[in-house]
């Protein structure tokens, strides 16, 4: 692969490297798109029960693990975007990889940021789009 980059003309790198960074915009863009269009409308109020309670323990279990090892992945992921000439959208995914991690005071702080006028606008508007209904705040 190294050889394959240094074999590369300047122009070249160049437009891999706007091509990276235009890929991992749009997947980065996609995925907070999904995630928040998925989310139910009542997921930040506090009587918000996952769909998962009913589920078997090693179910919950299992997806909690998987769930906290991507967002572990995606939060070195974008810490190695946001290094200085690595092509990249490494804030977006850090914070990606944040919502998925599971740790005391997440919701409250979640709740903070989204509660936000011109986030909740931003969010209600996309939800909105989709055909969902807005996100319920308490």
């Amino acid at each position: 692969m190294a050889a394959f980059l240094e074999s590369l003309s300047w122009g070249q790198k160049a437009g891999l490297g706007l091509a990276l960074f235009a890929g991992t915009t749009v997947l980065s863009l996609a995925a907070v798109t999904i995630v928040l269009v998925r989310l139910p409308a009542t997921y930040f109020q506090d009587n918000f029960v996952s769909p998962l309670v009913g589920r078997h323990l090693i179910v919950r279990w299992i997806r909690l693990i998987l769930k906290n090892i991507l967002g572990a992945v995606l939060i070195l992921f974008g810490l190695l975007l946001s290094l200085p000439g690595v092509p990249g959208q490494g804030l977006l995914t850090i914070l990606i990889g944040l919502m998925l991690l599971d740790f005391p005071g997440k919701r409250r702080i979640e709740r903070r940021l989204v509660a936000r006028p011109i986030i909740q606008r931003a969010i209600n508007a996309l939800r909105a789009r989709f055909g969902k209904p807005a996100l319920v705040l308490d």
